[in-house]
């Protein structure tokens, strides 16, 4: 009697609909879930056939598959590729997962079917199926985009070969000429250090987000999706925020950009920053890691943009400069009166001579003229340190790493004014 009634318990509070039909396909027992999934009462369908619970333009060749499975009855899950829907007793349709069991009690033969409500996973399908097109919209708008650099910089280009061209031609305007050719080397060095700087990471973010997002195809994934979309949606509005702002260093040199502070969480913080730096390991060499540390639970007040360029000028450097298999440490500190954020390698170092002048426009130090770079990227650092009204101190040592640190008063007002 105990497990009768066990059995019935579990029968009654299963979490998945229960159907029992005997050997002429008519249901005997239905439990609680099934009556939740199908709107009809036990006693509503006890005596009559299955194929009541399914729609319309089913029921005939349902007839024909239940018979065989009766005989030659086998467990199995249905459907085999196909979509399976039951029939509501209001008519609706939902789509359902069954399994089908059986057992026999002396002669007779007993079918149970299992019914899952899928409503929920094939809702999720089609949020993915979107989500999918969103992506392909949004690499569309990239590809587009990195097209039009393509042809701005191809541009720039003939417009230097034209120019070149007319100074040779115009020896009298000696002066002119040599002025505009710095002129337009200065821009020459704004597009490379765009390239080299500010648009691989987002670009890099772009494609590291689209290779994971085709990964989360789950239902679960639901939230990891949404991040990915998030960042690549972040990504492009960086680019065009490089775009508009920082065509070329003219434009932070003439005070056309401005400071936008903004208070931030410590988490709102520490996730901006987390993004970036998850972002600048796709540029790194071979074992290289990064690290990032944010110290200090005050809100923070800054222009979260400037900072986080800065940052990435910072780990680009410190990725360029330090061997394979080399750590990176970011660490961020808010006290409340200032907020210092460092950056620390392992690299070649600095020497004390250079770093007199390792600020200045176009200057390399001399252990690194063999390795790529333009002698901007620190020179903007530090156009985008005075916008936001920072202090910049330097540790290196020839061999053993370079340590930058950029501190922030928190008790200034806003400096947009």
């Amino acid at each position: 009697m105990k497990h009768l009634q066990q059995f019935e318990a579990l029968f009654n509070h299963a979490t998945i609909g229960i159907i029992l039909c005997n050997k002429d396909a008519e249901i005997i027992n239905f439990n609680a879930q099934a009556e939740t999934q199908f709107g009809y009462k036990k006693e509503e369908l006890v005596g009559k056939k299955i194929e009541v619970l399914l729609p319309q333009k089913y029921r005939g060749s349902h007839v024909q598959d239940r018979n065989r499975f009766y005989a030659h009855p086998e467990n199995k899950v249905m459907g085999h590729g196909r979509d399976l829907h039951g029939q509501k007793k209001d008519g609706a349709e939902f789509p359902v997962e069954v399994s089908l069991s059986h057992y026999r009690d002396e002669d007779n033969i007993y079918a149970i079917a299992f019914v899952i409500d899928i409503t929920v996973r094939k809702n999720n399908e089609i949020a993915v199926n979107r989500h999918r097109e969103e992506l392909q919209e949004i690499t569309r708008q990239v590809t587009l985009l990195n097209s039009d650099l393509e042809q701005k910089v191809e541009n720039r280009t003939k417009m230097l070969r034209e120019t070149l061209a007319e100074l040779e031609k115009s020896k009298k305007e000696v002066t002119e000429a040599l002025e505009k050719e710095k002129e337009l080397g200065d821009l020459k060095s704004g597009f490379v250090t765009m390239a080299s700087h500010e648009f691989r990471t987002p670009l890099s973010t772009i494609l590291s987000s689209a290779f994971l997002l085709s990964k989360y195809n789950g239902p679960d994934d639901e939230d990891k999706r949404e991040k990915h979309i998030n960042r690549i949606k972040d990504a492009v509005n960086d680019m065009k925020s490089i775009l508009e702002d920082f065509l070329s260093l003219g434009k932070l040199e003439d005070g056309l950009v401005k400071a936008k502070t903004a208070d931030f969480s410590a988490a709102e913080y520490r996730e901006e920053l987390q993004h970036t730096i998850e972002g600048m390991m796709q540029i790194a060499k071979q074992g290289q890691r990064i690290a990032f540390s944010h110290e200090g639970e005050s809100d923070i007040r800054v222009d979260i943009s400037l900072l986080k360029n800065i940052i990435i000028n910072l780990c680009s450097n410190a990725i360029k400069f330090s061997p394979a298999n080399g750590n990176i440490e970011v660490r961020s500190l808010n006290n409340g009166p200032m907020l210092t954020v460092s950056v620390k390698d392992n690299g070649i170092g600095i020497s004390e001579e250079d770093q007199q002048h390792l600020f200045e426009r176009f200057f390399r130090a001399k252990n690194a003229v063999n390795i790529q770079g333009t002698g901007l990227g620190l020179h903007i650092i530090s156009k985008y340190a005075e916008l936001l009204n920072a202090s910049i101190s330097l540790r290196s040592e020839l061999g053993n790493g370079t340590e930058f640190t950029i501190s922030i008063p928190q008790n200034e007002k806003d400096l947009t004014g």
